[in-house]
């Protein structure tokens, strides 16, 4: 929670979270890892819109010094929370200059907290192929949720005991489009 990239009330702030998020990619890379998990950001009272124009900025500038690929997590729309839609990462990613180093992570707690429906995983697989987003999910965290879906909380719960159930999560880990 150090970095956020949405937040350009504080400039120092967003300029401290670029760098800070250059370093631990430098690092990333110094330990062979190629991709990484990254939480957009809350906008903190400055906009959705300010917030995804600052996201795409700062990312560009990391991506300027580094090769590690960032993986933008799926939100749960809690405050003020980028990421909470696909369209919203899309945006974020339409304004990457280096698409080969920018995708998503889809965490099925935030998806469902967020309301889309876990109960029918095909039709958010469908909204991905449209935004032509499919193609960016480079990994998959799965949680059960404490929340009825749209609570926008985000709060997990293990694994098989929440309201996305073990059977939902179950057909997120098998599903044939993620493979």
């Amino acid at each position: 929670y150090i970095i956020n990239l949405a937040n350009t009330k504080d400039l120092d702030k967003y300029n401290f979270s670029i760098d800070f998020l250059v370093n631990v990619c430098i690092r990333c890379e110094e330990l062979g890892i190629k991709k990484m998990v990254l939480h957009p950001g809350s906008h903190v009272g400055c906009g959705v819109d300010n917030a995804i124009n600052s996201i795409a900025n700062g990312l560009n500038k990391v991506f300027s010094c580094t090769k590690t690929t960032i993986l933008l997590e799926t939100m749960a729309g809690k405050g003020t929370e980028v990421g909470k839609t696909f369209d919203e990462i899309k945006e974020i990613i339409d304004r990457i200059e280096n698409k080969g180093q920018i995708g998503i992570c889809l965490d099925t707690c935030h998806l469902s907290d967020g309301g889309y429906d876990i109960d029918h995983f095909d039709t958010i697989i469908e909204e991905l192929k449209k935004r032509d987003l499919l193609k960016k999910v480079g990994c998959v965290h799965i949680n059960d949720s404490k929340n009825i879906s749209g609570s926008h909380k985000d709060r997990h719960a293990n694994f098989g005991y929440g309201t996305i159930g073990f059977d939902n999560l179950i057909n997120v880990i098998y599903n044939k489009d993620l493979e």
